[in-house]
């Protein structure tokens, strides 16, 4: 029989509504946005429930909501006794700290006030150090490094996002994305979609971001993780709590690896991987990446209910 991995989904899957049903399905759920806005003295369940849209999507705001959207999530499927047995977990950007509860290594509370801490400190950053994001598409990595690295005359850009074949996130400055989304037009990408976000996200114009939350984590008491986490920067697995806080603050400033993870757990008998919060972009990228693997999203009430485990 196969394996299984959870995913934990990162900035970008929300949207107003999400959570609602399992808050009223699942009481574990629904304390587990009880104790986000506790926490974090802020209405996140209202902002996840009710919006608006434009103070959900604000980075400090959303990386909180969707991380306690996944643990809802993780939370209902313990209460309906039907989590699975996973081998190691994984997420994307954000997501890696919710991958980090379900392994054990840090409390909900702390994840959730880690992760609206972290959302703080790159909104200050990409206000300090404007830039921003674009996917390109249809194009190997290589050559949209070649492209980064043909654009450097006009500023910092960098591949951001490994996220699936053919799907490759660039940011940094706003001239140096433009002219890098130019060039690999030029040499063959299908499409070059600028992505609605407020930074340059993991590349080196987050360092000041990276500086504060290195402070926020050395607070945090880090246990090692029961099972491996697949971490962004590495696509390796961590499980101690030095190696853990590394690899958190280098995937703020460096490349997400998320097709290498997906291809790490595949290669070590992984064949189902389990999605945990809004939406079901990550399911979507593994199949672009792991073919054969089966995928199941539980974002909603009805999608837990009928799970099994």
């Amino acid at each position: 029989m196969g394996k299984t991995a959870l995913l934990f989904a990162g900035q970008g899957a929300q949207f107003v509504g999400m959570g609602r049903d399992l808050a009223e399905a699942f009481p574990a759920a629904r304390e587990v946005f009880e104790t986000a806005d506790r926490v974090l003295d802020l209405p996140i369940s209202k902002l996840c429930f009710d919006g608006p849209v434009d103070k959900l999507n604000s980075t400090e705001n959303a990386q909180p909501a969707v991380l306690a959207v996944g643990l809802a999530c993780l939370r209902a499927l313990e209460e309906r006794s039907c989590l699975p047995d996973a081998v190691a977990t994984a997420g994307l950007s954000l997501g890696e700290y919710g991958a980090h509860v379900a392994a054990g290594s840090f409390a909900a509370e702390e994840a959730l006030a880690l992760v609206r801490r972290r959302g703080e400190l790159m909104q200050a950053a990409s206000e300090a150090n404007p830039g921003g994001m674009a996917c390109v598409l249809g194009m190997a990595r290589e050559d949209v490094e070649a492209a980064c690295r043909d654009a450097a005359d006009a500023g910092v850009v960098a591949v951001a996002n490994l996220n699936s074949p053919g799907q490759v996130v660039i940011s940094g400055e706003h001239d140096a994305v433009a002219r890098a989304g130019e060039i690999a037009k030029t040499a063959g990408a299908k499409r070059v979609i600028p992505l609605k976000v407020s930074g340059a996200f993991h590349t080196p114009l987050m360092q000041t971001a990276a500086d504060g939350l290195a402070e926020a984590l050395a607070k945090v008491d880090i246990r090692p993780a029961r099972i491996p986490v697949v971490a962004n920067a590495t696509a390796a697995e961590v499980r101690g709590p030095d190696e853990i806080k590394r690899t958190l603050l280098d995937q703020l400033t460096g490349p997400v690896l998320f097709e290498d993870s997906i291809r790490r757990l595949a290669a070590d008998g992984v064949t189902r991987f389990v999605e945990l919060g809004p939406g079901k972009v990550l399911a979507g990228l593994v199949k672009r990446i792991a073919r054969e693997a089966e995928t199941v999203s539980l974002g909603t009430a009805e999608a837990l209910a009928a799970f099994e485990g």
